[in-house]
């Protein structure tokens, strides 16, 4: 595997359409060792109706250390699972 590339940003949005199921992600993500920004609401680029709005999980760090950057192949993965996806902050 390639050594990870270190970017200005290195946290990830997991954008899910449910709240109840963006929270449980996030307490399973702790569980493990993620560090969390937290989990919100935000409308984000290209959304224009307020019912649009998605439930963000901000990770920053992931349980071996390494920026939430270095995982987004697993991240897209976990959100793909739960029908949403993952964006840059």
């Amino acid at each position: 595997m390639d050594s990870p590339i270190q970017t200005e940003n290195q946290s990830l949005l997991l954008v899910l359409h449910d709240r109840q199921e963006a929270e449980d992600v996030a307490a399973e993500l702790r569980a493990d060792g993620w560090v969390l920004g937290g989990v919100h609401r935000e409308m984000l680029a290209g959304e224009d109706d307020a019912e649009d709005v998605d439930w963000v999980v901000v990770l920053e760090t992931a349980p071996d250390g390494l920026a939430a950057t270095c995982w987004q192949d697993h991240l897209e993965e976990l959100a793909e699972a739960h029908d949403g996806f993952v964006s840059q902050p």
